[in-house]
C-alpha cells in the first residue's frame, strides 16, 4: 500500500497512526520501524503502541523536499507500508531544534542565535488542569526560553500529592506493570511539550530522578527497565524539536545506579535519537560537606553542554575550560523563604548569581521557593511567579539580546568578569564590589560611548560626550553596577 500524506514544515513533526494487533502485550512483542529517504540519504526512527490497537511513527524532516517512507514491522498488519510526502520550508517561528555551536554558545539549526535563560518547574505538568494552564501563562509574560521538568512524578518536600496519570499501567495500591505503558500519561505530556513550544520554550526533559524513596519505584526499576523506558519515551518524543534530554537531576542521590550505568543510559539515547538532541546531567550536593560534588565526566562525547547545581558562579569560566563545552548552572539557588538553605535567595543574591554567571560566558538557571499556603510552589508545582528577581532577569535579557554576536569572555580583565570584544565592545560587572571609579585603556583613535548600569533599579545612564584612550569611569560605589563601553555610531 503507498499513501501519499501532503506536506509538513521543515522540523515539524510528520506523524504516522496506524491500526495493528492488539493482542498479547503489543509494548514488547510488536517491533515497529521506519526508513525514511530523501535522495541517498536514510534515517531509521522507532515507532510506538499507543494503545487500542493503534501504533504511530512521528518524524522531524530536516531537508527540503520530497521524501518517501517504508514501514519494517515483525507484524504483517504493519509490515510493508510506504508512502512520500514533501518538507516545505518552516515558517518564522519554527527556527528549528538547538544546537552547540562552539564551547560557550547555542545556536538554533536555522542559525538563529539562541541563549538559554531556563527556570526549574519541576512537576507543573503532573499537577490539576488549573494550575497547569496558570503555569503556562506564567511562562508566556516571562524571559524563559527553557524549563527543567521530570518526566516521571515527584514525591518530595510541598510535592505530596498523587497525580492523575502514571507512567504505566496500574497504580501504587496494586502495583504498576513495568512491562506496560499508559498512553495517556505521554499523551498528557505531549500536550504540555507543544504548548510550550508554541512559546518558545525548551523542554529540558529529567529523565531519572531520586524522589520517589520507593513510594511508587519509579527510581528503583532495573537497567532493563529504564533501556525500555528510555527506547518509549524517545520513539514518542524526538520528533519534537524543542526537546533536550537531561539523564537526572541529582543524579548521585541515586546510589543504585553506578558511573558505567548512567554511561550505558546515555549511549541508549545517543542510539535511538535520530535528531541529536541536546544531552545532559546534572549533580546534587551534599548538607552534610557542602563543599564536595560527585560529577559526572562531562569530557565524554554524548554529554554536549554541563548542567550542573553549584553556588559560587565565580567558578563559571574554570568549567568552560575544563570541559569545554558550554556551562549551564541550572541550579545556583532558589529566590524564596524556605527554612532549607537552598531555599532561600533574596532577590538580590538570585539577581546578582544571574550576572556573575553570564558575565563568566555560561549560563543561569532560575528557581523560585516562596511559601504558600496551598503548598504551590513555583520550583515544584509552578502556578505564579512572586518574586522580585524576575523583572531583572528580563532586564539583564534585553542586554544580552544587544550584545555583538562575537562577543565572548575577556580574559584581559581578570578582576573584573567582562563579556566583550577588544578594542570594540566591553560589558562589566562588578557585583557585590563598590568601586568609585574604574580605569579603561581604549584605543587612541576610537569613539566610544559609555554607559552606567543599575543592575537592580534596571536603569542604564549613559554619560556624556566620547571616548577614546585611558579612561576613568566614576562610579556609584554601590553593588550591582556594571558598565558598557561600545564604539559609537
Amino acid at each position: 500500500m503507498r499513501k501519499v500524506a501532503g506536506s509538513i514544515e521543515r522540523w515539524d513533526v510528520f506523524e504516522l497512526s496506524l491500526k495493528g494487533p492488539s493482542e498479547g502485550n503489543p509494548f514488547v512483542d510488536v517491533m515497529l520501524e521506519v526508513e525514511f529517504r530523501y535522495q541517498h540519504r536514510t534515517v531509521t526512527v522507532k515507532g510506538f503502541y499507543d494503545g487500542e490497537g493503534i501504533y504511530k511513527i512521528r518524524f522531524m524532516p530536516d531537508v527540503e523536499g520530497e521524501w518517501t517512507y517504508v514501514i519494517r514491522s515483525n507484524s504483517e498488519q504493519l509490515d510493508g507500508e510506504m508512502g512520500r510526502f514533501t518538507c516545505i520550508p518552516a515558517s518564522p517561528e519554527n527556527k528549528g531544534p538547538v544546537r552547540i555551536q562552539d564551547a560557550t554558545t547555542f545556536v538554533y539549526e536555522d542559525g538563529s542565535p539562541y541563549t538559554p535563560i531556563g527556570t526549574t518547574c519541576y512537576v507543573w505538568a503532573h499537577q490539576k488542569e488549573q494550575i497547569q494552564k496558570e503555569t503556562l501563562r506564567t511562562l508566556k509574560n516571562s524571559p524563559f526560553n527553557k524549563i527543567r521538568m521530570c518526566v516521571f512524578p515527584k514525591r518530595y518536600s510541598f510535592n505530596e500529592n498523587e497525580p492523575e496519570y502514571f507512567p504505566f499501567q496500574g497504580n501504587r495500591e496494586k502495583g504498576f506493570d513495568l512491562t506496560r505503558f499508559n498512553p495517556a500519561y505521554f499523551n498528557h505530556l505531549e500536550e504540555r511539550i507543544l504548548e510550550l513550544q508554541l512559546l518558545g520554550i525548551e523542554a529540558d526533559l529529567i529523565l531519572f530522578h531520586p524522589y520517589d524513596k520507593g513510594h511508587w519505584g519509579f527510581d528503583q526499576m532495573d537497567p532493563e527497565t529504564d533501556a525500555f523506558y528510555l527506547k518509549y519515551i524517545i520513539a514518542r518524543l524526538s520528533a519534537y524539536r524543542n526537546v533536550w534530554w537531561s539523564l537526572a537531576n541529582e543524579f548521585d542521590f541515586m546510589k543504585a545506579k553506578t558511573m558505567n550505568h548512567w554511561d550505558q543510559l546515555f549511549r541508549i539515547v545517543v542510539d535511538n535519537d535520530p535528531y541529536h538532541h541536546l544531552r545532559s546531567i546534572h549533580n546534587g550536593t551534599r548538607m552534610y560537606d557542602y563543599t564536595q560534588l560527585t560529577l559526572y565526566d562531562h569530557h565524554k562525547p554524548w554529554v554536549t553542554h554541563v548542567s550542573l547545581q553549584h553556588w559560587d558562579l565565580a567558578q563559571m569560566h574554570h568549567w568552560i575550560k575544563l570541559y569545554n563545552k558550554p556551562v549551564i548552572i541550572d541550579e545556583c539557588g532558589y529566590e524564596g523563604n524556605l527554612p532549607d538553605r537552598w531555599g532561600n535567595l533574596t532577590p538580590e543574591d538570585m539577581v546578582e548569581r544571574f550576572w556573575a554567571g553570564f558575565m563568566r560566558g555560561g549560563y543561569v538557571g532560575h528557581g523560585e521557593t516562596y511559601l504558600n499556603p496551598n503548598d504551590i510552589i513555583w520550583w515544584s508545582k509552578g502556578g505564579k511567579l512572586v518574586g522580585e528577581s524576575l523583572e531583572r532577569i528580563t532586564f539583564l535579557q534585553n542586554i544580552l539580546e544587544d550584545i555583538p554576536a562575537k562577543a565572548g569572555l575577556i580574559e584581559a580583565f581578570y578582576d573584573v568578569p567582562t563579556i566583550g570584544i577588544k578594542g570594540e565592545y566591553y560589558l562589566q560587572y562588578f557585583g557585590t564590589h563598590r568601586p568609585a571609579y574604574r580605569k579603561i585603556s581604549l584605543p587612541e583613535d576610537g569613539n566610544f560611548n559609555i554607559d552606567i548600569i543599575d543592575t537592580w533599579n534596571m536603569t542604564i545612564s549613559n554619560l556624556e560626550g566620547s571616548y577614546s584612550g585611558i579612561t576613568r569611569i566614576d562610579l556609584p560605589g554601590k553593588p550591582y553596577t556594571a558598565i558598557r563601553v561600545q564604539q559609537a555610531i
